[in-house]
C-alpha cells in the first residue's frame, strides 16, 4: 500500500500564528487532522491594522504552544511526519522569521525535510484540500496584501495575468472599514453593515474598468469614499457607503474576471477542463462568492472555493504545499533566508508606483 504523506505546517507570515497537520488521501484530497489558528485580532484593534512587533512579540509567545496542540489534536508525533513545511514569504520579515526558524529547528531535531514555502502558493493550492482539481486552472487571489489573476499551469509554474496596481481589495476593505469607523478587522465588518445598507445609494468610480485587462486599481475607489464619508449625516448614510464600496468591488471583481477567463481560453487548450478558484481571506465574503459563481457559469467555468476555515491565512495550505512539493521531489536549500517579496511568477512586471502605464 502506498504510503501517505503526512507533514506538518507552520504559518507566521503577518498576524496569525497556525500550525496544522496534514496527511494526503488516496484521492488526491487531503485529511486536515488538526489545523490550529491563534488570531491577533485584540492586539490590533485599538490600532485598527497590524502593528508589526506587536504581531512578531504575538507569535513568540504562542508558537510553541500551537504547534504543540496541533500535534496534539492530530494524534501524531514529530517522527510520524514526513517533513516540515513553514511560510518563506512574502509578509511581515520579523513575523515570517519566527515560524521560519522554528520550523528549521524542529526539521534539523527530528531529521526531517524542510520545505519552505511560499504564502501565495500556498494559497493557490489550498482548494485541492477539499477538491480533486488538476492543472491548469485559473486563480482569482484576493487578500489583505495580494490581488492578482494567475494561470496556475503546474505546481511552481504560474503565469500571472493580472495584478493590483495600488491597493490590494483586502486593502480597499480594510481603509473603508476605518473610513466608515465600522471596526476591525475591516473585511468582515463591511461585510456585515453592507446587509443593513442601499448598494445603490451612492455612484462610485470603477478605476481602469475598460483598460488594462484583468488588471486592478482599488486607490480612487477608496479616495472616493473617504471623500463621501464626510457628508455623512446619518448611521444609515455610513451603512449605505458600505453597502455602495462592496457593491462597487464585486462590479470590478466580474469584469475583470470576465476578461482574465477570456485570457485563460486563449492561453489554455479548450479541450482541458476549464476551473476558476478563487482563494484569499476576501474569498469569504459571500456577496464576492455570490457574483463569481454567476460569472462562472456565464463563462462555463467550474468555480471552485475552499471552505472558509482555509480562505484565510492556516498552516492547513502550507502543510499541503510542502506535500505537494515532496511528491514532485522540489526540495530547497538548507540556508535559506524569508523574504517580505516573493511573486509567483517571476517575470511578471512589479505594477506599482508612480509612472505606471496600462
Amino acid at each position: 500500500m502506498k504510503k501517505k504523506l503526512t507533514f506538518l505546517g507552520i504559518e507566521t507570515s503577518c498576524d496569525e500564528t497556525a500550525a496544522s497537520v496534514v496527511q494526503e488521501n488516496t484521492d488526491g484530497t487531503a485529511l486536515v487532522l488538526s489545523n490550529i489558528v491563534s488570531s491577533q485580532i485584540k492586539e490590533h484593534k485599538k490600532f485598527g491594522g497590524i502593528v508589526p512587533e506587536i504581531a512578531a512579540r504575538a507569535h513568540v509567545e504562542n508558537i510553541e504552544l500551537i504547534i504543540q496542540e496541533a500535534i496534539y489534536k492530530s494524534k501524531k508525533k514529530i517522527k510520524d511526519f514526513d517533513g516540515i513545511a513553514a511560510t518563506r514569504g512574502p509578509g511581515l520579515v520579523v513575523c515570517l522569521n519566527i515560524g521560519f526558524s522554528i520550523g528549521k529547528s524542529i526539521s534539523a531535531a527530528a531529521g526531517k525535510k524542510f520545505f519552505p514555502i511560499n504564502h501565495l502558493e500556498g494559497h493557490v493550492l489550498s482548494p485541492g484540500i477539499e477538491n480533486k482539481i488538476s492543472f491548469p486552472y485559473l486563480v482569482l487571489l484576493v487578500s489583505g496584501g495580494h490581488s492578482q489573476f494567475l494561470i496556475a499551469k503546474g505546481l511552481n509554474d504560474y503565469k500571472q495575468i493580472g495584478t493590483t496596481i495600488d491597493d490590494a481589495v483586502g486593502e480597499a476593505f480594510d481603509k473603508t472599514s476605518k473610513i466608515l469607523d465600522l471596526g476591525y478587522p475591516g473585511g468582515p465588518s463591511v461585510e456585515k453593515f453592507a446587509k443593513r445598507g442601499d448598494k445603490d445609494s451612492y455612484e462610485l468610480p470603477l478605476p481602469i474598468i475598460n483598460r488594462g485587462g484583468c488588471n486592478l486599481s482599488l486607490a480612487g475607489l477608496k479616495t472616493d469614499v473617504l471623500r463621501k464619508s464626510k457628508n455623512i449625516k446619518s448611521i444609515q448614510d455610513k451603512y449605505n457607503l458600505a453597502a455602495s464600496f462592496q457593491e462597487t468591488i464585486n462590479k470590478i471583481l466580474v469584469k475583470k474576471t470576465e476578461i482574465a477567463m477570456r485570457e485563460f481560453n486563449k492561453e489554455i487548450s479548450s479541450k482541458t477542463s476549464k476551473a476558476f478558484v478563487i482563494v484569499g481571506g476576501v474569498a469569504a465574503n459571500e456577496s464576492i462568492r455570490k457574483n463569481l459563481k454567476k460569472i462562472s457559469k456565464k463563462m462555463n467555468f467550474k468555480c471552485i472555493f475552499p471552505s472558509k476555515e482555509f480562505c484565510g491565512d492556516n498552516a492547513a495550505m502550507i502543510a499541503w504545499a510542502g506535500i505537494q512539493r515532496f511528491k514532485k521531489k522540489l526540495f530547497d536549500k538548507e540556508n535559506l533566508i524569508v523574504k517580505s517579496r516573493w511573486p509567483l511568477d517571476k517575470n511578471a512586471p512589479f505594477l506599482k508606483g508612480p509612472g505606471i502605464k496600462l
